[in-house]
């Protein structure tokens, strides 16, 4: 009862704050959307309250009575993820299961208008940082409680998200993970206060322990590929190599069998259901793109359409791939348009720190593009064997890529400007010299 008086009376404190500034409201709408506080305890009043649809109500209220409105900024990204949302209505008018389709439809056409409300409100270095905290912050208090239960119980048991979210699973929440840990190391590099530097090196530590507690063969995987490719952009080299071979020599003693045991099985992949389990559902994804342009529409994946598609028609799984997820569900267009926005990302967190470089007001943009980098490895290489194709957190984190090339271009201009009236200011004083000496000689 007081936990659930405290957190509806933080909401209607935070309701009241979005009218003043509609941005708030963005922020606790991110932060329900990866936290959920509100469902951390069941049998509560406010645990199936749609807090986050309230939340929008609000916000949405407030921004159309706000004066000074932000422009809204085309990019070339975004616009592939209009084509992307598009071309995944035009395949749910012809999907297998379109109960199924439109339920998914709608959750891709909510993310791209909160996709909208975010270039439209959060504008400018304050709002960015402050929403690129939510994120970590509300992703690793499941990453810091993970690895202090992995650390008490000897890793015996698994790390699992929270209930009724896109990140309950292990293997789900492993990913989430490994997208924070480069978004917490940003905050730890622009962080000044000794002390909140120290209280997020902790919370990566036990994010990546939490990673290995959650026995995901994927993010074990994507584990590497994002620590490999972490202290290749990072500027701290030499910390990071020691701190990673002191972690993995400290970790490997107090490891049990069965985690190695589950790892083998990445080698002898034949032998281990789960994985068979994966390839029969590509295999599935494959045919049914080849057979139709649209693919088998959003969550196709059903007894029925196992029967028809795939060779072992009783193994009937999920995608388990972000990759093989959008071959099935939206065929062979769809995938390539996934990719084409993947790349897009990729360019445009290039970009972002090509464009900062050598400015010093500008320094953190360089480093959350490189960070941002990392995390994309991090979501390409473990999302290979996950299906979160449609998870918001990646299409979130470009939007925030785009905010950061806004806010790059508008400091580079207002320096510009600034240079050119400095400049300018001894052109004209020469000038009226020149004049007073021709009137007086």
């Amino acid at each position: 009862m007081l936990r659930d008086l405290f957190i509806l009376s933080l909401f209607a404190y935070f309701c009241y704050r979005t009218f003043k500034q509609p941005y708030i409201g963005v922020l606790v709408m991110l932060c329900i959307n990866y936290m959920s506080p509100h469902r951390l305890s069941p049998w509560t009043i406010s645990y199936s309250l749609p807090l986050f649809f309230m939340m929008f109500l609000v916000t949405a209220t407030a921004f159309l009575f706000q004066k000074d409105k932000d422009q809204f900024h085309w990019y070339r990204i975004h616009v592939w993820m209009l084509i992307f949302m598009v071309w995944g209505i035009f395949s749910t008018l012809f999907a297998l299961h379109p109960d199924w389709a439109v339920a998914e439809m709608s959750r891709v056409i909510k993310i791209q208008i909160g996709i909208v409300f975010m270039i439209l409100i959060c504008q400018g270095e304050h709002r960015i940082k402050a929403m690129i905290w939510v994120i970590a912050l509300s992703l690793a208090f499941y990453g810091v409680k993970g690895g202090i239960f992995t650390v008490l119980t000897g890793a015996q048991f698994r790390v699992w998200g929270p209930p009724g979210s896109f990140i309950e699973g292990n293997n789900e929440l492993a990913l989430a993970l490994l997208m924070t840990i480069p978004l917490l190391f940003f905050l730890f590099s622009d962080a000044k206060n000794k002390w909140i530097k120290r209280a997020l090196m902790v919370a990566m530590g036990l994010c990546f322990i939490s990673v290995v507690g959650s026995y995901s063969r994927g993010a074990f995987l994507g584990l590497m590929a994002t620590a490999g490719f972490l202290w290749l952009k990072s500027k701290y080299k030499a910390p990071l190599a020691v701190l990673g071979i002191v972690a993995v020599l400290g970790a490997v003693p107090f490891l049990p069998d069965h985690w190695f045991e589950r790892m083998e099985t990445i080698k002898t992949y034949e032998e281990d259901r789960s994985a068979m389990g994966r390839i029969n559902a590509w295999t599935a994804a494959y045919n049914v793109a080849n057979d139709r342009l649209t693919g088998g529409g959003y969550r196709f994946w059903s007894p029925l359409s196992f029967a028809v598609y795939a060779p072992s028609p009783e193994d009937v799984h999920d995608a388990h791939s972000i990759y093989f997820e959008v071959l099935g569900e939206l065929g062979w267009p769809g995938l390539a348009i996934y990719l084409i926005i993947l790349w897009g990302w990729w360019r445009l967190s290039a970009q972002n720190a090509k464009l900062a470089k050598g400015h010093v007001e500008l320094k953190w943009c360089v480093t959350f593009s490189q960070m941002s980098q990392v995390t994309q490895i991090a979501y390409m290489s473990t999302g290979a064997f996950l299906g979160l194709a449609y998870w918001n957190m990646p299409y979130e984190l470009m939007t925030i890529a785009i905010l950061v090339n806004i806010e790059i271009r508008r400091r580079l201009a207002d320096k510009k400007s600034a240079t050119e009236s400095e400049t300018d200011v001894p052109t004209r004083a020469a000038g009226t010299s020149a004049a007073l000496l021709q009137r007086h000689p």
